[in-house]
């Protein structure tokens, strides 16, 4: 005997609906949100920047067909490219996340909140360039940090409490639904637009987090932001045509988000929607590394320093051993043959020998002519990683939200050093005061990389100055970017 299935319409999950209240009414007044909004964006564009020294990444970018040029398109930074802003998207989107050192969240489920610049920014100046063509007013760089304080909330304040890589599914999926609910509200999408646009994403296909993994860590994880904020501009341009959405895409019985890849477990979640990821978001200021290994190399910098002063040398070491937390355990504690450097930046143990042998860990320490330096391998064959249960718990408590690590070096002799314990890493909120300057500096050096001095100025003029930069029109601050 069979029963009927209902076909009544349902209303719109919750879920979804908070989303788009969210965008749609939330008004930011937080001063310490916009602050950190304005680092955010700057540390995010010298990335970029920094991308653009590899052709790895270099290669990706530009219009599908050569030569396209887009009339009032958005500008990439650094770039003579003017493209349409899926494309856009996915340009600066694969810039800022190529070389892992733009902004993370940690949580049950990590990710990077910034990765939703891509989106914004084309969106952003996409606008404001056929505004102004038209006689009209363009959006200005306020419009963008508020809208980079809520992909940030709305990416963040889900992953809190929802582990998409316990179930095999990349966090992109999340930057891919906190883009598309900021950029279509910045599009001018009706309620129901937006939320038809924000159920479209979540009812598309979700990368898997094998491009992520041993053995098949790759290229992709560089450039599956860039997907995902530029799907999410795609999306929102569709709904705005009238497309229709699908209200109960999460909680539909059989066929619905919840069922299908959540192993049938509805979305949990600790906080309203207001401005607390973006205030406590964390930077990298200091390597390009996977950030829960953070903590490690810092406490390893300081290693490589004291054995100078011991006059000894890694050839001494008999065993390492960091005691950290379980997702860092679960991510990058990898042994075997490292491929590319993909493969390199999410293994602890590389990231640990490097600044251990030279005193350093850059992005250039990941490619081949440095990996094959015979030391590197010999020493992470020395590093175990072994769960400090205290440091696990400190990582879901919200009051604290450490990244812990702490080394040990054992020598062939039997003594030890002294161990180096690192909770908060120098991008933590509970060390902006030492870590904000670093970033700014950190900025300089990526805006030399690629613009002359009078251009430098020109763009650090206004970046560090928090009303100006949130008084300029898109388009204008945009344009300073243009090689």
């Amino acid at each position: 005997m069979s029963s009927h299935i209902s076909n009544v319409r349902p209303k719109p999950d919750k879920v979804l609906v908070d989303i788009v209240d969210y965008v749609t009414t939330y008004k930011v007044t937080s001063k310490l949100a916009y602050e950190t909004a304005r680092n955010c964006l700057i540390d995010t564009l010298g990335c970029g920047l920094e991308a653009l020294e590899y052709p790895a990444c270099r290669k990706l970018l530009g219009p599908i067909v050569p030569g396209t040029t887009v009339p009032n398109g958005a500008r990439v930074p650094g770039t003579q490219f003017q493209l349409d802003p899926v494309q856009a998207a996915f340009n600066i989107g694969a810039m800022i996340r190529w070389l892992d050192f733009n902004d993370t969240w940690l949580a049950a489920e990590w990710g990077h909140p910034s990765d939703n610049l891509g989106g914004i920014l084309a969106v952003a100046d996409w606008i404001s360039r056929n505004a102004v063509a038209a006689g009209k007013k363009p959006l200005t760089m306020k419009d963008v940090l508020t809208a980079m304080i809520k992909a940030h909330e709305i990416q963040g304040c889900i992953a809190l409490e929802n582990s998409f890589n316990k179930v095999g599914l990349d966090h992109v999926v999340l930057v891919k639904v906190a883009s598309t609910a900021v950029v279509a509200e910045m599009l001018g999408l009706t309620r129901e637009e937006i939320l038809n646009a924000v159920s479209l994403a979540w009812v598309d296909g979700q990368s898997l987090r094998t491009y992520r993994h041993a053995p098949n860590t790759g290229s992709r994880k560089s450039w599956a932001a860039g997907d995902a904020t530029s799907r999410a501009v795609r999306l929102a341009l569709i709904a705005k045509t009238g497309e229709m959405g699908y209200p109960s895409v999460l909680t539909a019985k059989t066929w619905g988000f919840y069922d299908v890849l959540f192993k049938g477990q509805p979305f949990e979640f600790q906080r309203e929607y207001g401005s607390y990821v973006m205030e406590n978001v964390l930077f990298k200021i200091s390597f390009p590394a996977e950030f829960h290994s953070q903590t490690a190399v810092e406490a390893a910098m300081t290693l490589h320093k004291e054995l100078g002063k011991a006059k000894r040398s890694v050839e001494d070491i008999r065993r390492i051993t960091i005691r950290t937390h379980e997702a860092c355990i679960r991510i990058i504690d990898k042994r075997g043959p490292l491929d590319n450097p993909a493969d390199r930046d999410h293994c602890i143990q590389y990231m640990v020998a490097v600044p251990l042998i030279f005193g350093r860990l850059t992005a250039a320490d990941y490619e081949d002519d440095v990996a094959s330096d015979k030391r590197i391998d010999a020493l992470r064959e020395k590093i175990v990683c072994v769960e400090e249960p205290k440091f696990t718990k400190d990582y879901f408590d919200p009051k604290k939200r450490s990244i812990a690590n702490a080394v040990t070096i054992e020598f062939k002799d039997g003594t030890k050093m002294k161990e180096i314990v690192v909770e908060y890493p120098i991008g933590h909120a509970r060390r902006r005061d030492e870590g904000i300057p670093l970033l700014a500096e950190k900025f300089r050096t990526n805006l030399a990389r690629q613009f002359p001095a009078k251009q430098q100025e020109a763009i650090l003029k206004v970046s560090f100055d928090q009303k100006k930069l949130e008084a300029m029109a898109v388009n204008e601050y945009m344009d300073l970017y243009v090689i």
